[in-house]
């Protein structure tokens, strides 16, 4: 499998890996992930460790869980 370092990440067989930005003040941080059919997705993580991802679309969000009867 593929594995190359680039200027701000890396690429690993299809997907390509990148940090996008950050801010040190805040805590935050934004990583790209990208493939050929998907051209990417950003994680957007914050300090306390909360991830939040977005696509070309908007945010992803989790399937609501079921409630047991």
């Amino acid at each position: 499998m593929n594995f190359e370092t680039t200027q701000y990440g890396f690429i690993y067989g299809p997907a390509t890996v990148e940090r996008a930005c950050s801010d040190d003040k805040m805590g935050w941080i934004v990583l790209r992930v990208g493939t050929k059919k998907h051209p990417y997705l950003q994680l957007y993580i914050t300090k306390t460790g909360k991830v939040r991802v977005y696509d070309a679309r908007g945010e992803w969000t989790p399937p609501e869980a079921k409630k047991p009867k």
